[in-house]
């Protein structure tokens, strides 16, 4: 399983990425061990994920997200959101 996630900063700012374990990597992200960007912007909350089969479709969906606009971006996160922030062990699986 591939996932691609929407953080959002300390400072209000969106993050997008991929990974195969979203919990490893949000915990990653916390401990400034993640991505350059959000090393100085934590902590971080997971706001969105969504759920693919190939690493392929991931990345290719990554990079539509990516492009989108801010508001673009919380428009996807306000029409799908996390019962409980962080878990995707709810059945929050998104795809």
């Amino acid at each position: 399983m591939y996932f691609i996630y929407i953080l959002e900063c300390k400072d209000g700012t969106l993050y997008t990425g991929w990974t195969t374990n979203i919990e490893a990597r949000l915990e990653k992200h916390n401990k400034g061990k993640g991505a350059k960007y959000t090393r100085t912007r934590l902590p971080v909350t997971l706001k969105y994920y969504e759920v693919f089969e190939t690493k392929t479709e991931a990345m290719q969906r990554e990079a539509i997200i990516k492009k989108m606009t801010r508001l673009e971006k919380y428009k996807i996160i306000e029409s799908n959101p996390l019962k409980d922030e962080g878990s995707y062990f709810e059945g929050n699986y998104l795809k």
